[in-house]
């Protein structure tokens, strides 16, 4: 082993010292069941992007991280018991709106998750960091609105993955509808201009995300008797948060190499920054955030190949039914009906086409029916999407265009969030399921 997993794997040792409420019955020495060697047996056994294999180094790396969760903001969570997980989120919030020394008697585990979270590290160009996160508001308003439904069921396809959720007692469309209002809403923030400055929304949005997967990691592992460290791991691992941030990035880099380039385009580039301090603040490691075409593919492989295929109906089943059907619509006015009617029908068809390989006979046998009009409204759906993606891009390209372009896109962004109304980014240990399910 070589230094840098060293110092990966005394992080993860670590935890068992510095948070021995949470970790100190978790044999960190011991590989999980989720995490297996050989491909074959993984999500997926053949490379989906283009690029080389991953390297034995980034493979060991993805079993440290395996089971590495977020030590600063899981001491903070670990608080639960004495201020309560509203207390923990009021504090939260006044210590991103006004600074940390602004809370009255501020715990020093708040203070350390703030300070972790303030500071800059060498390698982000916050100069490529606003230029990203204005080129990626084109797709937030007019892509992401329409695919973060089926995107957000994706990661309910392993047990291993989505057992977290599911002892969330988020099982409901009731209350996957709120989970899927909260996903659009962070990563719709996060695009705006300044969000991600100190005093920004969207680092106060990526502090309460952080916060409520340690939250979840607390409950998991403190009030389910459902976890099984020695089957899953440690809840919410770093590694399974890698997707959600870095897919986009990931597909982008894919297509680099597959024609032929190792580096970025200036666009690219701004893009892929942008990324990854959004996905740094979220608490990522860094050794987690390529910024090479070859590398980014290569550790998302490391992980996808070594996370094990494994869809249990009563865990995965559940979480997706309930997704797809939510009602997501900011209120009962047929226009918001209908709206929401023509978004499932895009949802479900988009979901099996770009998760399941288009096999609809395996989306059937999971309760996921598709029709002729489904396949109809993905179509249309899809063409005005890429038409207006299309038509903003060009704009924002067309020097006397691009302010005026980027104004309307952040005029729409905003318009979105009050669609998604006010995120709570909370997990109340009174939701939890503990035993009964078949993961337990």
């Amino acid at each position: 082993m070589n230094t840098s997993t060293d110092r990966v794997w005394i992080q993860v040792r670590s935890q068992k010292e510095r948070l021995p409420a949470l970790y100190g019955e978790i044999d960190f020495q011991a590989v999980p069941e989720r995490f297996t060697d050989d491909p074959a047996l993984s999500i997926t056994p053949r490379p989906v992007f283009c690029g080389p294999a991953p390297t034995a180094e980034q493979i060991e790396l993805v079993r440290a991280y395996t089971m590495m969760g977020d030590v600063v903001a899981d001491a903070y969570a670990a608080l639960m018991p004495e201020h309560g997980f509203r207390g923990l989120i009021r504090m939260l919030e006044d210590a991103c709106a006004r600074g940390v020394a602004s809370v009255r008697d501020a715990p020093p585990e708040l203070v350390a998750f703030l300070r972790d979270m303030e500071r800059t590290p060498a390698w982000v160009d916050m100069k490529l960091v606003r230029e990203g996160a204005r080129l990626e508001r084109n797709s937030a308003a007019n892509i992401a609105p329409i695919a973060i439904r089926g995107t957000f069921v994706a990661t309910f396809l392993n047990k291993y993955a989505a057992l977290p959720m599911a002892l969330t007692g988020q099982l409901s469309s009731g209350a996957a509808a709120r989970r899927v209002k909260e996903t659009a809403s962070f990563f719709t923030t996060t695009v705006l201009p300044g969000a991600l400055n100190r005093y920004g929304a969207g680092f106060r949005a990526a502090a309460m995300v952080r916060l409520m997967h340690s939250m979840v990691r607390f409950n998991a592992l403190r009030r389910s008797d459902a976890w099984d460290s020695r089957i899953y791991g440690v809840p919410i691992p770093q590694v399974d948060q890698m997707p959600a941030g870095l897919i986009p990035v990931v597909i982008m880099a894919s297509r680099a190499l597959e024609q032929g380039r190792t580096s970025f385009t200036p666009e690219e580039r701004a893009r892929v920054e942008f990324s990854r301090y959004r996905c740094f603040l979220l608490g990522l490691p860094e050794d987690l955030l390529a910024d090479t075409p070859e590398r980014i593919v290569q550790i998302m492989a490391a992980r996808n190949t070594t996370l094990r295929e494994a869809f249990d109906d009563e865990i995965c089943g559940e979480l997706i039914r309930g997704t797809l059907s939510a009602y997501l619509g900011p209120d009962e006015s047929l226009r918001s009906r209908l709206h929401d009617d023509l978004e499932k029908r895009f949802s479900r068809v988009f979901f099996v086409r770009t998760f399941l390989q288009g096999d609809y006979r395996r989306a059937a046998a999971m309760g996921i029916e598709t029709t002729p009009a489904d396949l109809a409204a993905y179509a249309a759906v899809a063409g005005a999407a890429m038409g207006n993606l299309t038509a903003y891009r060009a704009a924002m390209r067309t020097p006397v265009l691009r302010a005026l372009a980027d104004r309307v896109l952040v005029m729409r962004l905003q318009q979105q969030l009050k669609r998604y109304g006010q995120a709570e980014y909370a997990s109340d240990h009174a939701s939890y399921r503990s035993g009964g399910t078949a993961a337990a």
